[in-house]
């Protein structure tokens, strides 16, 4: 589900995105016999690993020259680390592709981190436009709304400029929840095993189909329950959760929340360093069209239930361009109500 902005800004960039790509036969050259890395910045055995495990095989088949993929994880702070090496340190050549959480694009927007420019990044392609949402283990007392606003809900987050601590701090400040933020988790697999050990009631931050990819069953039979979920309207998947924007209290809240849902129109971000050659980007961009659209992969997908729905590189960029130029205002409220680090 999306704004008829956001779909006529990501209808714009589609040609863009999928044109062919200038220089092949030179990108071919390049790419031939090269050793690409894809660094997926969850945990190892999650949802991001999943899905570059299992995209990885499809984009070599599209990159011009065909290069091997490897997939390697760096996670830490909700995707954070591994833009700050992507910035700095990755080669800039467009042999490093990362994939990222989507909210580490807005942190440096919302005072988590100031080490990376998002737009200096080159962004390849979104993978999926899918609602994060906050999820309660069944032996917990959470599942309704109604709970977050009278009962303590401990989560946990793997830090400062993660969905899964900005979402819960933005709760408690604009809406007066009652959540706990415990830091200092490495990713959703830590989080889900210290649910199942009762040392923490849920994690919100992460959509119902990673729940479903690293915890098979747990939604579907209802071992966790979801009682909100981050969008601007309800997603097909859970058509009766309420959202976040349907539950603002008033017109401030809801432009905050356009601002903060940003992230939910690009979800599971691909990219690459800055200063790759134009002939290049294009080529990725392409090539992850190309092999997102690819019936092979969308079989493997279903198969896996991971949920995709494109947003092109141009699209992408445009998404996070737009946000940068926020409004000081809106943009002050928003800081104040993601504040990091909140307990």
């Amino acid at each position: 589900m999306q704004s008829s902005f956001v779909r006529a800004c990501w209808l714009a960039a589609l040609p863009l995105a999928i044109a062919a790509p200038a220089n092949a036969d030179a990108v071919a050259d390049f790419y031939r016999g090269k050793q690409v890395f894809l660094i997926q910045s969850g945990g190892e055995g999650g949802g991001y690993s999943t899905y570059a495990q299992t995209f990885a095989p499809f984009l070599t088949k599209h990159i011009p020259g065909n290069p091997k993929i490897i997939v390697q994880s760096m996670p830490g702070a909700g995707g954070i680390r591994m833009m700050q090496h992507f910035a700095s340190v990755a080669p800039r050549d467009g042999t490093y592709l990362g994939l990222v959480q989507s909210g580490a694009a807005f942190a440096p927007l919302l005072g988590a981190a100031k080490t990376f420019d998002p737009l200096k990044i080159n962004w390849i392609g979104a993978m999926s436009r899918v609602a994060s949402v906050c999820a309660a283990w069944h032996t917990s007392g959470i599942s309704t709304w109604n709970d977050l606003l009278t009962k303590e809900y401990i989560v946990g987050s793997s830090g400062a400029g993660s969905l899964t601590e900005t979402q819960p701090a933005l709760l408690n400040k604009l809406y007066g929840t009652k959540i706990r933020i415990v830091s200092g988790y490495q990713g959703a697999h830590d989080i889900y095993l210290a649910m199942e050990r009762g040392e923490l009631h849920g994690r919100c931050g992460s959509g119902a189909s990673s729940i479903e990819i690293s915890r098979p069953g747990w939604v579907r039979d209802g071992k966790v329950k979801i009682p909100i979920q981050f969008s601007v309207e309800r997603t097909r998947a859970l058509p009766d959760v309420p959202t976040a924007y349907e539950l603002a209290k008033d017109d401030r809240v809801r432009t905050v929340m356009k601002l903060v849902l940003a992230p939910v129109e690009m979800n599971r971000p691909m990219l690459t360093t800055p200063d790759v050659p134009k002939e290049r980007l294009e080529a990725l961009r392409a090539a992850f069209h190309a092999a997102i659209e690819d019936p092979e992969f969308l079989a493997a997908a279903e198969k896996q239930r991971l949920e995709i729905e494109e947003n092109p590189g141009a699209g992408v960029a445009k998404i996070i361009a737009d946000a940068y130029e926020t409004p000081p205002d809106i943009l002050a409220i928003a800081k104040e109500a993601m504040s990091f680090g909140a307990n």
